[in-house]
């Protein structure tokens, strides 16, 4: 198509780096050698855009010296400089958890297969670079295919020029789940993704901008992948507060530990003692006479320490299904079982 163009010019800045000539000369002369002359400038306390070079477009700030010279064509040369606008994670609006669901028909035609359905959740929506984000998701399968859940970051470039908008999509990060087999589910409990180095995002410029959204979404065979897309603001303050996120995982523990209440009695019974379970005249048969101390001095193939004096008290002896003190009278208990 037709190329179309725009441009926001936000910070002009110029100063004359050498002094004026002497009286009554018209121009300054420079002897030969090296000179320097040093410079400074205040940038505007209105917040900047963020440096940014992308597909069709680009945010730069560059600072660029020209020497004028008399009957000569004149010397330029520019630096570029990187301009970052610092966004806060820790502002309300980017602490605010996102939560999205959705149900999708399988089939073909007029032949269903059933529905599968996808909820996500994630617990803030401002992350910085290097964060690993935690997903929370649960996914149903009553379909007649096999599914594969992943998650990815997408970043989205939208450029706007003469009325014009121009958009550049691409994906930065991405992370895999397991096959779901026919009429099962799974669930992320905080399944993470990490944020590779990107641009911060750009959100209040008029003619760039840069977002990024976390997709969740269903690879399903034959048919179209079940999506879910959270938006996602991407700064350069990191988050400090984790109470929120400590709370719920607090929560989280105390619900799946909360089954050991009821199997775990509040006192545990200590176990028998073995006079009470082996007697006297069964230990005697079990245990051997003790063994005559060695006398190291006689063997001296052997270091002392490769002597090692035989356990005294042997194991219990034996189950077995016959009493060998069988009573007279039978008696009748009850016997319970614990499972």
């Amino acid at each position: 198509g037709p190329r179309r163009e725009a441009e926001v010019r936000y910070l002009d800045i110029r100063q004359s780096l050498l002094r004026d000539p002497p009286e009554g000369e018209e121009n300054l002369i420079l002897l030969d050698g090296r000179h320097e002359f040093p410079f400074s400038f205040q940038l505007p306390q209105e917040p900047l855009v963020t440096s940014f070079t992308g597909k069709y477009g680009s945010v730069q700030y560059y600072v660029k010296a020209i020497l004028e010279r008399p009957a000569a064509p004149d010397q330029s040369v520019q630096t570029e400089l990187q301009v970052i606008s610092h966004i806060d994670v820790s502002s309300p609006a980017l602490l605010t958890p996102v939560l999205r669901s959705q149900e999708k028909m399988v089939g073909c035609w007029f032949f269903t297969s059933g529905p599968v359905s996808l909820s996500a959740k994630i617990e803030r929506k401002g992350y910085c670079n290097g964060e690993a984000i935690p997903i929370y998701a649960e996914i149903e399968n009553c379909s007649s295919r096999l599914i594969v859940p992943k998650a990815a970051i997408f970043q989205t470039q939208t450029y706007l020029a003469s009325g014009k908008t121009k958009t550049f999509r691409q994906m930065v990060a991405n992370v895999r789940g397991n096959h779901i087999a026919s009429g099962s589910t799974d669930t992320w409990n905080g399944k993470t993704l990490k944020i590779p180095p990107v641009s911060p995002s750009i959100l209040d410029c008029c003619i760039i901008r840069v977002e990024y959204s976390l997709a969740v979404y269903i690879h399903i065979p034959g048919a179209k992948k079940l999506m879910i897309e959270m938006p996602l603001v991407i700064g350069t303050i990191p988050c400090i507060g984790f109470s929120s996120r400590n709370s719920s995982i607090t929560s989280q523990f105390s619900m799946d530990m909360s089954w050991l209440a009821l199997t775990m009695p509040e006192h545990p019974e200590a176990p028998p003692n073995y006079a009470d379970v082996v007697s006297e005249e069964e230990f005697s048969r079990h245990v051997p006479a003790y063994p005559p101390p060695i006398d190291c001095e006689e063997q001296l193939c052997c270091p002392v320490f490769a002597y090692i004096q035989e356990f005294r008290f042997q194991p219990p002896p034996l189950y077995s299904e016959i009493d060998p003190h069988p009573t007279d009278v039978e008696e009748i208990q009850p016997v319970s079982f614990m499972l």
